[in-house]
């Protein structure tokens, strides 16, 4: 949606901020949900290959980019458990 078309329907200007801020934080959560699935799709990858060294290190980046998106509020805090559980049995299957 352009940022012109959505500036005319408020009135005040405070509106008009609210709105414009609002799309800058959406497309920063959306940035920081697409880095963690990123990230966790890496390490399903490295535990594929059933190299445990490299998985070890995409596993630390991903449940460090987890633990953020829990502390932010971009995921309920149990689907960060429930994730970081996945990948850490994911881990540990690995010989």
């Amino acid at each position: 949606m352009l940022v012109q078309e959505v500036l005319d329907l408020p009135n005040i200007k405070s509106a008009k901020k609210r709105v414009l801020v609002a799309q800058s934080k959406n497309a920063q959560n959306k940035a920081a949900k697409s880095e963690m699935k990123t990230l966790i799709k890496n390490f399903d990858a490295k535990a594929d290959e059933g190299d445990r060294a490299e998985a070890a290190t995409a596993y630390k980046a991903a449940i460090k980019c987890v633990d953020k998106a829990a502390a932010k509020g971009l995921i309920h805090r149990n689907k960060a458990a429930h994730k970081k559980s996945q990948m850490t049995i994911r881990l540990n299957a690995i010989d």
